[in-house]
C-alpha cells in the first residue's frame, strides 16, 4: 500500500476562509486605525440611525391608521399577558392558602360549637340537680316550719300550764293565809 492520501475539500476551504479572514481583518484594523474613515463611518452610522428611527415612525403612523399591530404593540401585549398570568397565579396561590385557612377555621369553630354543646349540656344537667335540690330544700324548709310551729304550740301550752299551776299555787297559797 502506498501512502495515499485522501482528498478533503473542506480542509482546503477551511485555509481558504482562514487567509481571508486574516487579510481582511487587517484591512478593517487599517481602516479603523485611519480617522477619517471613523468620522466617516461614526456619520454614515448616525445617519442610518436617524433613517432607522423615522422608518419606524412611519411604520408605526401607517399601522396605526390601518389598525393594524407594530411589532411594538405585540411585544406590550405579550408582556402585559405574562403580567397578568403571573398575576393570576399569585392570585390562586392566595384563593389555596384561603381555601386552607377557611377549612381550619370551620373545623376549629365545629370543634368549638361541639364543646359549648357538651358544656350547655353539662349546665342543663347541674340546673337540673339544683333545682332538685332546691325543691328538696324547699320540702325541709316546709317542714322546719311546722316543726317550728308545733314547737311554739307546745311551748305555748307548756306557759300556759304553768301559769295556771302557779295560778292555782297562789290560789292556794293565798287561801291559806286568810284562815290565820
Amino acid at each position: 500500500m502506498s501512502n495515499e492520501q485522501n482528498f478533503d475539500p473542506l480542509l482546503g476551504f477551511k485555509q481558504l476562509s482562514g487567509m481571508w479572514e486574516k487579510q481582511l481583518n487587517g484591512v478593517l484594523y487599517n481602516l479603523t486605525d485611519n480617522k477619517e474613515f471613523v468620522r466617516t463611518a461614526s456619520a454614515g452610522l448616525n445617519t442610518y440611525s436617524r433613517y432607522m428611527k423615522q422608518l419606524r415612525k412611519n411604520q408605526e403612523f401607517v399601522a396605526a391608521l390601518m389598525n393594524i399591530p407594530t411589532k411594538k404593540d405585540v411585544a406590550n401585549a405579550a408582556k402585559l399577558s405574562v403580567q397578568a398570568e403571573e398575576k393570576m397565579d399569585l392570585l390562586e396561590e392566595q384563593i389555596w392558602n384561603l381555601q386552607d385557612s377557611v377549612s381550619s377555621i370551620s373545623k376549629e369553630n365545629v370543634r368549638m360549637f361541639e364543646e359549648v354543646v357538651t358544656i350547655v349540656m353539662q349546665m342543663k344537667n347541674e340546673f337540673q340537680k339544683v333545682s332538685q335540690e332546691m325543691a328538696e330544700m324547699q320540702n325541709v324548709k316546709a317542714e322546719l316550719s311546722s316543726l317550728k310551729n308545733l314547737i311554739e304550740k307546745k311551748e305555748k301550752e307548756q306557759q300556759k300550764k304553768e301559769s295556771k299551776k302557779l295560778q292555782d299555787k297562789e290560789l292556794v297559797l293565798t287561801g291559806t293565809n286568810t284562815s290565820k
